[in-house]
């Protein structure tokens, strides 16, 4: 079975929407805002930079880590018989990868067969219901502003799953052959490609900047990348249909974006009802529950999202470098065949200044 015909960019045309913007962007937002914490940290600080961003919606996506929970039982299950069996090599790297996810959840009295694991759907749900609650917390009003996306996973790489996000999309991109419509894709990427398999035409009137994975130049398989692995034929349309893509990786790059208790005492908990709120994230961050963590005082965490807003506020924060567009494999692991067209990557980060530019703007939420 083919799939639509993607209209083809100029590569001058293409670089020329990989250009860093100045200036105030239109913006879509497309988020798994449930799935963990940084989503909203990311949505907030967009919502307060007016000078920034025209913020033109912000869609659901759906997420789940239920993919995780055989290996984690199969880890669970050996690590309770001590020996490895029959299996030998593909039991110990099930184990080595997942142990102490077992192990931690075992010392904080969870039995991992009771760790609940959210569906697709009910995550897409529930990204709605938190980016609702987000924008309350902003008193913006999110009626017209917030959309429900896809309430699962592209089927096949050419079957578009329609909803109220694709319908926001398509219109949005549509409405301005002048300007591009910025998409800050910080989850799974199903909205955006169900969009472009609909309506390929807002190739041309697009930028999509998202992060996942590791760098193109990375030896390592992407499969430990959540917004990558959950829905591989959209992670894939969004590196061979031709879109403008600033790809903006999680691993080595977006995790320098950590975070620690002492700085959300100073700098977040007290400024309004948004800061309070990411302060009472940050000390009930639903993975640790998941995650058997149960120290979490003296460890950081990564607020990744935050990355690709910072690349559109000022590109200075978040190096970047035109670079031919990667092929993911089978394994997923990158692969750089001939031929391929432009997208831009990030190469590095300026975490202090972001992080700077987030309190700045807390000090001023209501």
């Amino acid at each position: 079975m083919s799939g639509p015909a993607f209209p083809v960019l100029s590569p001058a045309r293409l670089e020329r929407m990989l250009e860093p913007p100045s200036g105030p962007v239109r913006l879509i937002i497309d988020t798994d805002a449930a799935n963990e914490i940084d989503d909203q940290f990311a949505l907030a600080w967009a919502l307060l930079s007016p000078d920034a961003f025209e913020i033109e919606g912000t869609l659901a996506e759906p997420y789940s880590f239920a993919h995780h929970r055989d290996p984690l039982l199969a880890a669970f299950d050996t690590l309770q018989r001590g020996d490895i069996g029959e299996d030998g090599p593909a039991v110990e790297a099930i184990v080595g990868s997942y142990q102490r996810w077992a192990q931690n959840l075992v010392a904080a009295g969870t039995d991992p067969r009771d760790v609940r694991f959210v569906l697709p759907d009910e995550g897409m749900e529930l990204s709605y219901a938190e980016a609702r609650k987000v924008y309350e917390l902003l008193d913006v009003d999110p009626a017209g502003a917030v959309f429900r996306g896809s309430p699962g996973y592209l089927p096949d790489p050419w079957t578009p799953l329609p909803s109220e996000a694709t319908e926001r999309l398509i219109e949005r991109a549509m409405a301005d052959d002048e300007r591009p419509l910025y998409v800050a894709a910080i989850g799974a990427v199903t909205n955006i490609a169900s969009a472009i398999l609909i309506e390929p035409r807002i190739i041309e009137r697009i930028v999509v900047v998202w992060t996942s994975s590791y760098p193109s130049w990375s030896p390592l398989s992407s499969r430990p990348s959540l917004n990558l692995v959950q829905d591989l034929p959209a992670s894939r349309l969004l590196f061979d249909s031709g879109v403008p893509l600033v790809y903006l990786p999680g691993f080595y790059i977006g995790a320098q974006l950590t975070i620690s208790l002492p700085e959300m005492e100073r700098w977040v908990k007290g400024r309004g009802r948004i800061g309070d709120y990411l302060y009472h994230l940050y000390t009930h961050n639903p993975i640790h529950a998941q995650r058997g963590i149960t120290d979490q005082a003296d460890r950081t965490w990564v607020i990744w999202d935050l990355i690709c807003f910072a690349w559109l506020m000022d590109p200075g924060w978040v190096p970047s470098q035109i670079t031919p567009s990667p092929v993911l494999d089978e394994d997923l692991f990158w692969q750089h065949p001939g031929g391929r067209h432009s997208i831009r990557e990030a190469v590095g980060i300026d975490r202090d200044e972001i992080f700077r530019d987030l309190y700045r703007k807390l000090e001023h939420a209501p």
